[in-house]
């Protein structure tokens, strides 16, 4: 008598562990964490006028290649960051016992209590942020298309742009706002995106951990500034 050996069942796709997952965040973070600090350096180069800042612009847009490599490798980091940020905070909640809940709580840090919330609400500000100024879907208040902008050379105005798009106070008010949460959200995730790398020694853990709080609030500062020059007149039209 012959026994039939039962066809195992198709195997599903591996899913990442816990540790890689943290690993694969912290890399996108850290990504995401040079591009911004990237993207305030040249845009802080507005308070030099406008042939500074046009001149930057236009640089970057006679290189469509590298731009577009850069736009699309970003993308795919952030989306990849917010999905890991997701899941985790899911595996995390559906792992934790309730009766824990209340100790984890007080033990936990405000930023790290609230990492997906601060996450997601940059998610909504860059896709504004998009909207406003790259694909000119958002007008200014006095209705002006900001791809419409022009200098006296035929370049991008980033600086007219800068300048009309900040002069509404809810925007200024909406990207201040914005700029907060993503310091809030670094204070705690550049200490943490280096442990998850297993960068964590007593001599300069600390100093990371330390130094992560600083960097976010020079981050929040030299991001808030534009729109609050535009408001305060110290960024304006040439006459």
């Amino acid at each position: 008598m012959t026994t039939s050996v039962p066809e195992s069942a198709p195997t599903a796709l591996p899913k990442l562990s816990s540790i890689t997952s943290k690993a694969v965040m912290a890399l996108t973070g850290l990504g995401l964490l040079a591009f911004v600090i990237g993207h305030m350096i040249g845009n802080l180069q507005v308070f030099a006028g406008p042939e500074v800042i046009n001149s930057y612009a236009e640089m970057l847009k006679d290189k469509p290649a590298l731009l577009w490599t850069v736009r699309i490798g970003l993308l795919t980091i952030f989306i990849v960051h917010i999905w890991l940020g997701v899941r985790l905070k899911l595996d995390n909640v559906a792992a934790r016992p309730d009766s824990y809940a209340f100790r984890n709580t007080i033990q936990a840090s405000l930023a790290s209590r609230t990492m997906i919330w601060t996450g997601l609400v940059i998610l909504a500000f860059v896709i504004f942020h998009l909207a406003h100024y790259t694909f000119g879907i958002v007008t200014s208040a006095d209705g002006v298309n900001y791809l419409d902008l022009h200098d006296a050379k035929g370049r991008r105005d980033v600086y007219a742009m800068t300048v009309h798009g900040f002069k509404n106070v809810p925007v200024s008010f909406a990207y201040s706002i914005a700029q907060i949460l993503l310091g809030v959200h670094l204070s705690h995730g550049i200490g943490s995106l280096f442990q998850s790398l297993g960068v964590n020694h007593p001599r300069y853990t600390p100093w990371i951990n330390r130094g992560g709080v600083p960097l976010a609030v020079l981050i929040v500062l030299g991001n808030c500034s534009m729109p609050l020059a535009v408001l305060l007149n110290v960024i304006k039209l040439p006459a």
